[in-house]
């Protein structure tokens, strides 16, 4: 594990990951790659009884580092291809791992990341959070299982509202809508969250576990599928004008202007 992108402890059977990649915790392949493998790691060990993943300073993650997307030599990237060796993994993962995984929101959290977010069992927010899609903002579509994930705990109408606009969605209304579980004062969020992670980590793991195969047999038992069905449409939406203008935007710190 690349110990300076991604912070790893674990103590009394609590693993706590940490995003350390300043400024934003942005996510690049090395520090996608630290994150699968931390959690093949936590499959494996016994010791490792919960996950709390939370990220450095005050923001969570804005996602995927767009400064990769240019791909090598100039050439234009794969989106299929990434997200097929990168957060499509990490997700099945997250959700193929039988102990319970909280995540800790300690600011904004957007595209990717809020996928990673997501897939965890649990969210506890800070009261400063802010949750953005954030794929309509590049011209792209929901990946990461975002598509699957967020209508699944909002509302299929609410999940569209958030997509289309691109509007963030604060602390409170978070708890309102049920995309996270509490929300308490930044202040006090590492330590609420550590409590958390203990209770689970003291209780009945193996249960649970056989309770989250239930869940995901209940409720995402296509995941996999639509991480791929994902993948194929975000290789549509990268190689159209809408991505090629809100990347360009983006880059360039202007208001995108699209075209039919």
């Amino acid at each position: 594990m690349t110990e300076d992108i991604l912070l790893s402890n674990l103590n009394e059977g609590v693993l706590t990951l940490t995003l350390n990649r300043p400024k934003a915790n942005a996510f690049n392949e090395a520090l996608i790659k630290a994150a699968q493998n931390a959690f093949k790691d936590a499959a494996r060990n016994a010791g490792v009884r919960c996950v709390l993943l939370t990220g450095s300073g005050r923001i969570f993650s804005a996602g995927q580092d767009v400064t990769e997307f240019g791909g090598e030599g100039g050439g234009p990237r794969s989106f299929r291809a990434h997200l097929q060796k990168t957060y499509n993994p990490l997700i099945l993962a997250m959700r193929a791992l039988e102990k319970p995984v909280i995540a800790a929101i300690n600011g904004a959290v957007a595209g990717a990341a809020l996928g990673i977010a997501l897939a965890a069992d649990l969210r506890i927010a800070s009261d400063e959070a802010r949750f953005v899609v954030g794929f309509g903002g590049i011209g792209l579509a929901p990946d990461s299982a975002v598509s699957l994930m967020l209508p699944l705990l909002i509302g299929l109408g609410r999940a569209a509202e958030a997509t289309y606009f691109n509007d963030p969605i604060n602390a409170e209304q978070a708890l309102a809508w049920g995309l996270v579980n509490r929300v308490v004062p930044a202040a006090a969020l590492a330590e609420e969250a550590a409590a958390w992670a203990q209770r689970l980590a003291d209780g009945p793991t193996y249960a649970m576990g056989l309770a989250k195969r239930d869940f995901n047999r209940a409720h995402l038992a296509n995941l996999e599928e639509m991480l791929d069905y994902e993948a194929h449409i975000q290789e549509i939406a990268g190689r159209g004008p809408d991505h090629k203008e809100g990347l360009a935007a983006f880059l360039e710190k202007r208001t995108p202007h699209y075209r039919k």
